[in-house]
């Protein structure tokens, strides 16, 4: 869409959505609100970090296995006997720290810190000629570095992290896998320490692990760890970090296995929400873009839900980059999305189509050729009120930026009534976008004459009405938007009985003509 044409309101739509305006923190606002909420609603899939527990005594943990298993030391006896010079009761007072830390709901981990244990756990992990101790040593500094930022902040400042980077390497793969769970930690809590472990060489012996034929348990670590190298924005991570893991991430998510696909394209999503050069960095990358765009269609919503993120992300780019997006077919995947039995789906595909809308003319086409305008009015009508907030960006961004035959096609598809249906809403900043959309309707019908047609339709579906409430409104914003509506479009004067709406005795329809020799019907 060109800001050239644009009026000043279609260039601050373009703006907060294309990033070609002062508005641009508005849509990175936006973008990093909906990942929270997102994070909220799929905790389970995208934690920032993970403590390896068992659940039962007599099943394995989870990836890693256990065959011993005495009686655990109370803390006071395991602060004496881990400084014991016999291996074996070093052994067992770290394997029952660990055991501490694994076991119960709310682990002492303050209590095992205070006790002076962290630093010792970290000696171990020089032991090379006692694998079974380091092994147990990772663990217990695993729990710990899963828990609070303090918590966390412990293990790394007893100079773990290159120990761990370090054991990469080691001939146990059930220590590998542990380090790789730590690091995986201490990397999820933050941007800080993400770029420590990363500026420390985690990824070149984090890539030399992928193995794709390796057990599933071990690569969803290793995708989890991944993830979390990719995740926060404040700074974001280096993009020469981010072109070191795009290889390993791409080859991730064309395995079979749910969670090693969740966790991949949860990282994808973690680069793309960034500046426009992340974004290239996914689209030039062979054959991602269309991964991402096949996983849509997966049963799977813990798949589903960030390969929609990803998406969403790169049409927030450029028009070129929504381009790519578009040329992958992705259009063609968004009815079932739009009637998804998940609510955040739905609405999440609202949000990315959306941005498409606030795209080129053509990119407006496109959505109306796929014929999407009548299920985004059917989630105006039907939808959970946050899939209602979007399809409402999505509607009023196509009248911003549509031409007057595309406008049309939001009131013959329906979307006209649920649009005013939503001004009874208490969502102030969700009013003035749809007064936004009624306006730039009726400016579209008074280009092609057909104005009084139109305010007669408003009349008659009730959002006249609706409209002139919302002059009482207590915001100013919404008051002025409604009043210059009002103002412009239903003063009182002579009629012109030219622009009066075309009827017959068999139809409740009248033509939307434009000035050009197509025309669209609107429905009462």
């Amino acid at each position: 869409m060109s800001t050239e044409n644009g009026t000043s309101a279609q260039a601050s739509r373009i703006g907060a959505y294309k990033n070609k305006g002062r508005d641009i923190e508005d849509l990175r606002r936006r973008r990093a609100e909906t990942s929270v909420e997102l994070r909220k609603q799929k905790k389970e899939e995208t934690l920032l970090k993970r403590r390896n527990v068992e659940i039962l005594d007599d099943e394995p943990t989870s990836p890693l296995q256990e065959h011993n298993k005495p009686a655990i030391m109370p803390l006071n006896e395991i602060v004496t006997s881990i400084k014991s010079t016999d291996h074996y009761v070093v052994f067992n007072a770290t394997q029952s720290v660990r055991k501490l830390l694994s076991k119960e709901r709310n682990p002492p981990i303050d209590r095992v810190i205070e006790a002076g244990l962290v630093e010792a756990l970290v000696n171990f992990l020089y032991s090379n000629d006692k694998p079974d101790l380091q092994f147990e040593a990772a663990w217990a500094l695993t729990n710990i570095a899963s828990g609070t930022s303090i918590q966390t902040q412990a293990v790394v400042r007893a100079g773990a992290v290159p120990h761990f980077i370090r054991l990469l390497t080691s001939q146990s793969m059930n220590l590998v896998e542990q380090c790789i769970w730590a690091l995986g930690n201490i990397a999820g809590d933050g941007a800080e320490l993400r770029d420590l472990v990363t500026s420390s060489g985690i990824v070149e012996p984090l890539i030399s692990l992928l193995d794709m034929s390796a057990p599933p348990a071990f690569l969803r670590n290793l995708t989890w760890t991944f993830s979390n190298l990719c995740r926060n924005k404040n700074p974001p991570p280096k993009m020469k970090a981010i072109k070191s893991v795009l290889p390993a991430l791409s080859a991730l998510i064309q395995h079979a296995d749910k969670e090693v696909l969740a966790d991949g394209c949860w990282a994808f999503s973690y680069i793309t929400d960034g500046a426009n050069i992340q974004i290239q960095e996914i689209v030039d990358r062979p054959g991602v873009l269309q991964r991402l765009v096949e996983l849509l269609g997966c049963v799977d919503a813990a798949v589903v839900t960030p390969a929609l993120r990803t998406v969403g992300n790169i049409v927030t780019g450029t028009d070129e980059q929504t381009q790519a997006v578009i040329d992958t077919n992705v259009l063609k995947m968004l009815p079932s999305l739009l009637q998804h039995p998940k609510a955040s789906i739905k609405k999440e595909a609202c949000w990315m189509l959306s941005n498409i809308t606030a795209g080129s003319v053509e990119q407006i086409q496109a959505v109306l050729d796929h014929e999407l305008m009548p299920l985004l009015a059917n989630v105006l009508a039907t939808g959970d009120f946050k899939s209602q907030k979007e399809a409402v960006w999505a509607v009023t961004n196509l009248t911003s930026g549509g031409s007057v035959v595309q406008i049309s096609k939001v009131v013959e598809n329906g979307a006209l009534q649920p649009m005013c249906d939503l001004l009874c809403c208490k969502d102030s900043k969700l009013l003035l976008v749809i007064l936004d959309g009624i306006r730039n309707i009726l400016e579209a019908a008074d280009k092609c004459e057909q104005l009084e047609p139109m305010t007669l339709m408003l009349e008659e579906i009730g959002g006249l009405d609706k409209v002139e409430m919302l002059q009482n409104h207590e915001n100013k914003q919404i008051y002025t938007k409604a009043h210059g509506i009002i103002d412009e479009f239903f003063a009182t004067e002579d009629e012109d009985s030219e622009l009066a709406p075309q009827s017959d005795a068999n139809s409740s329809q009248f033509q939307f003509h434009t000035d050009v020799q197509t025309h669209s019907e609107f429905n009462f």
